[in-house]
This record gives structure tokens, C-alpha cells and sequence, in this order.
């Protein structure tokens, strides 16, 4: 019986108190931001961009961690739809939530305003919050975090390596092709599926607006990360200089 009833208080509570989540998105904007200038401290010679792409890689690994912990049952990972939110996916959302918040400001202050960048910020930060406020959909959500973020340290890291002096090598090439093919399987596969199961469940409408946005906004990317895939094949194929050079001389 002791047992029993320490066992018991040892669960999370099925509720969660809407001043535990306030809490829990505010310190997260604090440690992200905390995070961001210990990074710029430790590399004082890279740039903004740089910094923020490392923290930016930290949350990927994050939030597909507290996604995955968040799931109760593998064998159906979306299961139950348009279900209350239990206090782990509450928990992992919040602390994206608080990301979403810091990046946008962050890119605020560097001088981002790129439109796509801002929708994305836009409607991450609305649907997160809804889904914390409805406290419903933790499923769809915590599984829409993960699909979305799974490609993000492959982004990042395509980046800081241009920063590196890493450029058209076969490295550089094979993170791209990585990237490509992470974020077609994981938004442009599994993601219309959770957006199609999200909008035709019981869900807030806001729910619904926030995850078709989504979509829409990563089959724009889709599509240009296409055009981007096709250039470096296509550069990869053609004669560099140095090359025909080398040629020449022999």
C-alpha cells in the first residue's frame, strides 16, 4: 500500500496549470537566450548567424528528443487524436514554444525580415500556444515537432559549414543531398499525412488553420530546396575551371 500510493505520487498530474506553462515558455525563452550568448562568447570570431545556428541545432536535438519521450505507445504514435494533452507533450511543445519565440526575435535583431522566415515563426508560435491554451492535440503536435525538426541539425550544419570555409567539396555536397532527402521523407511524406489527420479530426479550427499553414509553408521550401538540389548536381557535372586546367596541362 505504501508502495502503492508513493508510486502514485510520483505521476505527473493529468492537469496542467496555465501558470506552470506561462512559466515553463518564459524560462525556456531565458535559457535559449542564456544559451546564445554563452555560444557567442566561446566563438567571439563567428557571426551572428553562426551563433544562432548552433542553438538553433541544440533545439533540433531537443525536441526530437522530448518528442520521441513524449510518445506512449509506438506501435501507433499518432494515437489518440484530438486527445488532452498529457503534461510530457505539454512539457516539449513548451519548450519550443519558448524557441519559436527566441528565434523570431533573434532573427528580429539581425535584420531578418524574409517573409517565408516570419510565416514560419508566425504560425509556429500561434498553433504552439493554441495547443497549450486548448491544452488538446498533443499528440498531432508533439508528431508534427518531431517531422519538422528531424531535418533542422542537417540545415544548420549546411550553413556553419559554408561559415567554416567548407564550400563546393564532397562533404558539403553529401550534407546537402542529406538534407534534401530528410526534409522531402519527413515534410513532404509523413507531413500531409499528420496534416490531413489533424484537420479531419475534432480539432479547434485554429489547430486546423495553424497545421495546413505549416504545410504550405514546407511545400514552398520543398520546392526550393528542389532548385537547389538540381544546381549542385548539375554544378557537379560541369568542368570546374581548376579542372580544365588540370586538363590542359596534360
Amino acid at each position: 500500500m505504501a508502495t502503492a500510493a508513493a508510486a502514485a505520487a510520483m505521476e505527473e498530474p493529468d492537469v496542467v496549470n496555465g501558470r506552470d506553462v506561462v512559466s515553463w515558455v518564459a524560462s525556456g525563452v531565458v535559457l535559449w537566450s542564456t544559451a546564445f550568448l554563452l555560444v557567442r562568447a566561446l566563438f567571439p570570431k563567428r557571426s551572428y548567424d553562426f551563433c544562432n545556428r548552433a542553438v538553433s541545432t541544440m533545439h533540433a536535438v531537443a525536441a526530437v528528443c522530448l518528442a520521441c519521450l513524449s510518445v506512449d505507445d509506438w506501435s501507433c504514435p499518432v494515437c489518440p487524436l484530438a486527445a488532452a494533452s498529457s503534461p510530457r507533450q505539454m512539457k516539449a511543445l513548451a519548450v519550443t514554444l519558448a524557441y519559436m519565440v527566441y528565434d523570431a526575435a533573434c532573427c528580429h535583431l539581425n535584420g531578418d525580415t524574409r517573409l517565408d522566415n516570419a510565416v514560419h515563426h508566425l504560425v509556429s508560435i500561434v498553433g504552439i500556444g493554441a495547443g497549450l491554451a486548448y491544452q488538446r492535440c498533443g499528440t498531432e503536435m508533439v508528431a508534427s515537432m518531431l517531422v519538422t525538426e528531424m531535418s533542422s541539425p542537417l540545415l544548420h550544419l549546411r550553413e556553419m559549414l559554408k561559415e567554416l570555409g567548407v564550400r563546393d567539396t564532397e562533404l558539403n555536397l553529401l550534407v546537402d543531398v542529406l538534407f534534401a532527402a530528410t526534409f522531402s521523407a519527413a515534410r513532404m511524406g509523413v507531413g500531409p499525412y499528420l496534416t490531413y489527420v489533424t484537420v479531419t479530426a475534432d480539432n479547434p479550427i485554429l489547430i486546423k488553420a495553424m497545421a495546413t499553414g505549416l504545410q504550405l509553408v514546407s511545400a514552398y521550401w520543398f520546392l526550393r530546396i528542389l532548385r537547389m538540389v538540381r544546381y549542385k548536381l548539375a554544378g557537379k557535372k560541369k568542368p570546374t575551371p581548376a579542372k580544365l586546367a588540370a586538363a590542359a596541362a596534360n
